[in-house]
């Protein structure tokens, strides 16, 4: 390992933790105040061509594949690093955040995957950021468990056999991390999460057979992904492992982001190992960069967008057939249910929602796919099992059948389904119910039977936003106003007050997180991210 200076990294304005000390080390810091110093420049870059290139939208309302890459994707020379042992087979993953209790009950589920999530199944408390790297070190050297206080059940690990193999989702590139600063400046709360993860576990989990590898979210960019490549190769450099040890999975899970497939696999070809097709942030994204684009932009109720509509079928069968001709995994989206204890058949109704998703995605060619609870580990692993069998993925499968034109990803007007007044209401009534939550520290959070995470924030706002600016006229004849989401929201807050008690609502942030829903929602000028500004109020 190359010796680094003293890290100029300060802990600002954070309440000492148990056991920090062993995450936070001077080695540590000194490590991702390199990271900073080299790599946050070119982030500000990127970012600022993201402001660009959302102005370019706004002013033609279309998107193409880029002509400075054709080559890139003429080239059928190409491919992507083999897939390591342990991320040949994925064939079922599941989400979810790295508290005591989730680490767990993820790497015992059965699934091949879990991904340990620092970003949208997280809220980025100062606890959070910490404890959940410690937790993951924690399980690779086998001294986690956790008892449950209310229940009093305990959790210990499995034969390590049996574990699922770790992928770490570090926070996207537009999150700061504000407690630790280099002379007065945040560091990237990217930077913060690979870096301390990578440090402290690259070594640990090559003797363990496996290997630091990462989900990289909302990636806008080729460029992005050239960024990301760059981290890793310096990374390994620095610890003296092997380059092409990492291996990073690209979430697809913004509209530019799907024109440039090709170009992200290329850019991390020694370090790609898929892509995944991520559902509510793809349509956050399109309301965010069609904003201005007029009528055939407006997205109906969000349930309404499921993964069969043209244009997200277009886009999901794209990504089965890029990936397949670079030799990389496809990883179709999330079954977001949360079973109940007490309703069998809403258990029914919805197990077969879900198995019907799955089959689509294994026939389709996908290679595994996301869940959020353990319960739908078996659902989804009988549909790929069905497919697959003993093979551990369908690479081979090149759909060459598939052919895909720059405006079928954006034809949001072939969808037959139209903006509803119920639809308004639940947007609200999710929007605030999970705002609450994050802004008490919790990132994944149940809500009518559904796991929820930012994304479903980001979509709820979105939504609400653009059908008042859109001036839809709902069937019942209401015309989508700003004074109408605010009466539908304080309706929503009586409704919740009355559901939990004078108490529970007193002490929870209620009136906090239906103020911001209205902020980000109703505001003219559009917030990039809502977890900005609640990030400033999260404490």
């Amino acid at each position: 390992m190359s010796a680094l200076a003293p890290s100029p990294l300060a802990i600002v304005d954070a309440e000492p933790l148990p056991r920090q000390e062993e995450v936070l080390t001077d080695a540590a810091l000194a490590f991702v105040a390199e990271l900073h110093r080299l790599f946050t420049p070119r982030r500000d870059e990127l970012l600022a061509r993201r402001a660009e290139r959302r102005a370019e939208i706004a002013a033609t309302s279309t998107l193409d594949f880029l002509p400075e890459t054709a080559a890139v994707r003429a080239d059928d020379s190409w491919k992507v690093a083999e897939a390591p042992a342990a991320l040949n087979d994925r064939r079922v993953e599941i989400t979810g955040p790295t508290d005591r209790k989730m680490t767990i009950n993820a790497l015992n589920s059965g699934a091949r995957v879990w991904l340990a999530d620092f970003e949208d199944a997280s809220a980025p408390t100062w606890e959070n950021v910490v404890l959940g790297q410690l937790n993951l070190t924690d399980a690779y050297e086998r001294r986690i468990d956790f008892t449950d206080e209310r229940t009093g059940k305990s959790y210990a690990l499995k034969d390590a056999a049996e574990l699922a193999t770790v992928v770490m989702r570090p926070r996207g590139w537009h999150l700061d991390e504000r407690h630790l600063q280099v002379e007065g400046r945040p560091v990237p709360g990217a930077l913060v999460d690979f870096g301390l993860y990578f440090f402290h576990n690259a070594k640990r989990l090559i003797e363990l057979g496996k290997g630091p590898y990462f989900y990289l979210p909302k990636t806008e960019s080729y460029l992005e992904a050239r960024l990301w490549n760059d981290i890793f190769v310096f990374a390994q450099d620095h610890l003296g492992i092997p380059q092409g040890t990492v291996r990073a999975t690209v979430l697809i899970e913004t509209i530019t982001a799907a024109y440039q497939m090709e170009e992200i696999l290329y850019e991390l070809r020694d370090h790609a190992s898929g892509l995944n097709a991520g559902r509510w942030d793809y349509l956050f994204s399109i309301v965010k960069n069609f904003r201005d684009g007029g009528e055939k932009f407006v997205l109906p109720d969000r349930n309404a967008v499921t993964m069969t509509a043209p244009f997200m079928r277009a886009y999901t069968e794209l990504l089965v057939r890029t990936c397949h001709k670079r030799g990389a995994h496809a990883i179709g989206g999330m079954a977001a249910f949360i079973p109940s204890r007490k309703d069998a058949e809403v258990n029914k109704v919805a197990f077969e929602k879900v198995k019907n998703d799955k089959d689509r995605e294994a026939a389709d060619g996908f290679d595994g796919s996301w869940v959020a609870h353990p319960d739908l580990v078996p659902i989804a692993m009988k549909s790929f099992d069905a497919v697959l069998g003993d093979k551990p993925n369908q690479k081979d499968r090149l759909r060459e059948d598939v052919h895909v034109s720059a405006a079928d990803l954006i034809a949001v007007d072939s969808l037959d389904a139209k903006p509803t007044y119920d639809g308004l209401v639940n947007a609200v009534q999710v929007g605030i119910r999970y705002i609450e939550a994050w802004l008490r520290g919790l990132g994944a959070v149940a809500i009518f039977n559904l796991m929820e995470d930012a994304a479903t924030a980001e979509i709820s706002r979105s939504q609400i936003w653009q059908w008042i600016n859109a001036g839809v006229v709902f069937e019942n004849g209401e015309r989508a106003t700003a004074d109408l989401a605010r009466e539908v929201a304080a309706r929503e807050l009586d409704a919740i007050r009355a559901e939990i008690g004078d108490e529970a609502f007193a002490a929870g942030k209620w009136q906090q997180a239906h103020d911001l829903l209205l902020q980000v929602s109703l505001d003219e000028d559009y917030a990039d991210f809502l977890t900005l500004p609640a990030y400033e109020q999260l404490r």
